[in-house]
């Protein structure tokens, strides 16, 4: 009995239809985590920028950020919650921020700008630094978060320093008097919303240019320092017979 095996054709031969040629295929790496630990594009986040994040912009970077700027916001709210409620205990108390008179958060809960919305302002602080917080502890055990939410979080975020801005207007040119505690909100909230919206600008979260990224890169700590500053030389000029 003879057996019949399949022939073959040698390689190059005129029946190979390959002529010789072995096919490669080349296998493009997909959308993950880097070595560093940040995402490398994908829908969760959106195009990463070709440079390394800066150190706040990798996901330990932006726990630590959040949880130290979360804490001590939290410590100022808690601390003109305590107050406040000692207030409400006894009219006449005298709060440990009563310096002088243009320094007394006692004098600056007793305005309508201390409830804006029918409530003490403190009450919001303590619901939002409890969500910075407890996102940067979600960070910190390795949570990774889609798209929406960091955008959800920065417009939070956005809302919150934007509320800070018309305290502190309020504060300044209005009222007249300054909160320390309150100055302790405000202190966080510059840096929380200047370093998050350019990790989320380097993250391709929010769509930029290659140009808007690298300057959210480069000048997001020389930001921080002029928003500082102005504050600091606001307070200075309009309070200047407190301190001169």
């Amino acid at each position: 009995m003879n057996s019949h095996a399949p022939q073959t054709s040698p390689p190059g031969s005129d029946h190979d239809p390959d002529h010789g040629h072995r096919h490669d295929v080349s296998l493009e790496p997909g959308p993950g985590i880097g070595d560093d630990g940040a995402p490398t594009g994908g829908a969760d986040t959106g195009t990463v920028d070709e440079r390394r994040p800066s150190w706040y912009a990798r996901p330990l970077g932006t726990a630590w950020m959040l949880l130290v700027t979360g804490l001590i916001g939290m410590y100022g709210t808690v601390a003109l919650v305590a107050e406040r409620v000692m207030l409400w205990n006894d009219p006449s108390h005298i709060t440990s921020c009563d310096i002088n008179p243009w320094v007394s958060c006692g004098e600056v809960m007793k305005t309508w700008q201390s409830q804006l919305f029918g409530f003490p302002n403190q009450f919001i602080g303590l619901v939002a630094f409890s969500i910075i917080i407890t996102i940067a502890m979600a960070l910190f055990a390795g949570a990774r978060f889609r798209r929406w939410y960091w955008i959800g979080m920065n417009v939070g975020v956005l809302l919150g320093f934007a509320f800070c801005v018309w305290l502190w207007s309020q504060a300044v040119y209005e009222i007249n008097i300054l909160c320390l505690y309150c100055m302790v909100v405000w202190a966080m909230m510059i840096p929380m919303f200047v370093l998050l919206t350019s990790r989320n600008l380097q993250h391709g979260v929010i769509p930029a240019p290659a140009g808007v990224r690298t300057f959210a890169a480069e000048w997001s700590w020389p930001i921080i320092a002029l928003l500082y500053v102005g504050v600091l030389a606001s307070i200075m000029l309009r309070f200047s017979n407190a301190f001169f």
